[in-house]
């Protein structure tokens, strides 16, 4: 009866949304049930319905679907493609292998070679799908022949070029293509049904030992979902976690954040609670980039934006004013690792005008008149100008005596023509990370501070190629099946380019697949993993300082307050009617449309309904939920003098 009830009650919430939803099996709600609405889930969903699913139920924990695609531009990879055919680049699914292991065995990684090859072998099927379903109608970089298959230089390069940087066609709402694609699919697809602002906080089994209910708090409380095929979790990783990155490496906590606050690794005890192995293993290898710009309202979330300036003689120091790589390395995992292990995980780039002006004429300088260039830009926050060495390494507080020290050597080793002790080459050999030599000197000087960055994680759950979770003895656990970065220990230490969007994606379909094609095992004993996460890893630090006392009289009138915005400035208009909050307006925004949507609508009627500026942030845009409310605040503060 309850079933029927909860069936019921999901037709009407989805008809009043204006989507159609199939009858419901009595025995389930769903054919499958997947927890999490990024390229993974995005990716299963469509595949389970092609396999023959009628009715699919898809939970999303914020109020949009892409889940890291919505903070990515998104590259892909893939080899033997239709893009590298009409491009005439002859390439292997060999190669392509080979290429991944090879990065991901860097520092002792252990990438797992039969799921790097399942991948491999299925990726460019399912990357033609994705052209033919809309990405050969969007715009793709191009290198100097015109060729779209290309090199990605922020990545370990490819031994062939193999991979594809495009624009959603729709920009204002997609950062990825990718993304754009499938949830376009999706949209169309009536068989499937989004559950957005609902967080999975149990998985439970059946009297025979499947794991097929799925247990989730949405706005109107605890609700449930059973799925009569299977549940796929695909939940992210860990990269938003600070305190889970800093059990497994030493500097985790002072990593920036570059993706979605989603990302918090839940997924990873919800699973162990039902059986799940950890790959204990591989929850180390967090990759990060060595050109994370911090937000200016967030200390630990940022986003990428190099200077590249060490390109054309600039130098990198640490907080203790000392250089600690060759900053012209082309393996970037070598320069990654370095700034992981410095103090904080935090560097400053060291140049002047003159390596700024040779950037330029080499055309190297995007990043840099897109962020730091004048006092407008999103990077601006973090630039420092100053006449001397002197006065520089005060003003960005590092001791005077290691940077001049630091300087003096190594202008002394471009004087000498040949190397240093990094291997940094000054005897005019270019390259694409080497082009041109000069020494920090004249009249300006410039610091600009930026930290390791991480977008992704590659440990998790343990799982085999048919995606099914597996315990600590390696049994599959019956009806339990995940994809994406929630399962560890895929790519070894380092991801290669275009994995981190293709992977999810393509063990997405694996996943839907076996699902829909499996036979659920009976007669399983389900009980939690050994060595369960400790919760107090995921409880979320919460302020109860309170922006505003609303206690405080406030004069009636129409007060504008503007703040620091994701691309620019924010202008909220914010009026006071008889005392109270009567109407707040975001006028003016420079946010990422793609993820701040739900908080530039939600966020000004939750502060009117209840008359504070201490609400809820929307879920996924928690930073645009912030500036709102600081402006509000701002007004208020104007209203009370």
């Amino acid at each position: 009866m309850m079933k029927r009830l909860m069936a019921l009650m999901l037709c009407l919430a989805v008809l009043l949304t204006g989507f159609v939803m199939p009858a419901l099996a009595d025995e389930a709600d769903a054919d499958v049930v997947i927890i999490g609405a990024g390229g993974a889930g995005l990716s299963a969903a469509l595949e389970a319905v092609a396999q023959g699913a009628e009715h699919v139920v898809l939970l999303e924990m914020t109020g949009k679907t892409g889940g890291s695609l919505n903070y990515t531009s998104g590259s892909m990879s893939a080899a033997n493609t239709i893009i590298q055919q009409e491009d005439g680049i002859e390439d292997s699914v060999e190669s392509y292998i080979a290429d991944i292991l090879k990065t991901g065995s860097d520092f002792g990684g252990k990438p797992n070679e039969e799921l790097v090859r399942e991948f491999c072998e299925e990726d460019t099927a399912v990357f033609n799908w994705l052209y033919e379903n809309g990405l050969k109608d969007c715009k793709f970089s191009t290198d100097a022949q015109g060729r779209r298959a290309v090199f990605a230089p922020e990545h370990a390069l490819y031994s062939i070029q193999r991979t594809y940087k495009c624009v959603a066609q729709d920009p204002t709402t997609y950062k990825s293509a990718a993304h754009e694609v499938l949830d376009t699919l999706l949209k169309a697809d009536e068989r499937i049904t989004v559950v957005y602002n609902t967080k999975a906080t149990e998985l439970r089994a059946n009297d025979k030992g499947q794991v097929l209910t799925v247990v989730a708090e949405g706005p109107d409380g605890e609700v449930s979902y059973t799925a009569g095929k299977g549940v796929i979790v695909c939940t992210g990783g860990y990269s938003a976690n600070g305190k889970l990155m800093a059990k497994y490496v030493e500097n985790g906590d002072f990593y920036l954040a570059g993706g979605p606050a989603s990302a918090d690794g839940n997924g990873l005890l919800l699973m162990q609670k039902v059986g799940a192995a950890l790959n204990e293993e591989a929850m180390s290898a967090i990759p990060t980039f060595p050109m994370g710009l911090v937000s200016r309202d967030n200390p630990k979330t940022g986003s990428i934006a190099s200077t590249y300036t060490w390109k054309t003689g600039g130098i990198v120091v640490n907080q203790e004013g000392n250089r600690f790589c060759n900053e012209t390395e082309s393996n970037p995992s070598i320069r990654e690792v370095a700034l992981e292990e410095q103090p904080g995980a935090v560097q400053y780039d060291i140049f002047t005008d003159k390596i700024l002006e040779d950037l330029r004429a080499v055309n190297g300088a995007y990043f840099y008149d897109a962020y730091f260039a004048d006092e407008t830009m999103r990077g601006a926050h973090v630039k420092v100008e100053a006449n001397s060495i002197e006065e520089l390494a005060e003003k960005i507080n590092v001791p005077a005596e290691n940077l001049i020290a630091t300087v003096e050597a190594y202008n002394a080793a471009v004087e000498g023509g040949a190397s240093d002790e990094f291997g940094r080459l000054y005897d005019g050999t270019t390259d694409a990370y080497n082009l041109a030599v000069n020494k920090i000197e004249g009249d300006k000087f410039y610091a600009i501070r930026l930290h390791a960055l991480c977008v992704m994680t590659l440990g998790g759950i343990t799982a085999n190629k048919d995606m099914q979770v597996l315990d600590e003895a390696g049994n599959a656990i019956p009806g339990l099946y995940a994809a994406g970065e929630v399962v560890g220990g895929i790519w070894g230490k380092f991801v290669s380019g275009g994995t981190g969007v293709m992977g999810p994606i393509v063990f997405g379909k694996i996943a839907a697949r076996n699902v829909m094609n499996g036979e659920l095992a009976e007669g399983y004993e389900v009980k939690p993993a050994s060595n369960l996460l400790d919760e107090s890893l995921f409880a979320k630090e919460t302020s109860t300082e309170s922006l505003f006392d609303m206690s405080r009289a406030l004069t009636d009138g129409e007060y504008t307050a503007t703040v620091d915005g994701q691309e620019g400035p924010m202008t909220v208009k914010t009026v006071v009617a008889d005392g109270r909050i009567a109407s707040v307006e975001v006028v003016e925004n420079a946010e990422t449309e793609a993820i701040a949507a739900g908080a530039l609508s939600a966020i000004p009627q939750a502060i009117v309904e209840a008359n504070s500026v201490d609400v809820d942030a929307v879920a996924g845009a928690s930073l645009t939920s912030g500036r709102i409310m600081k402006a509000v605040a701002q007004c208020l503060e104007e209203a009370a003098k």
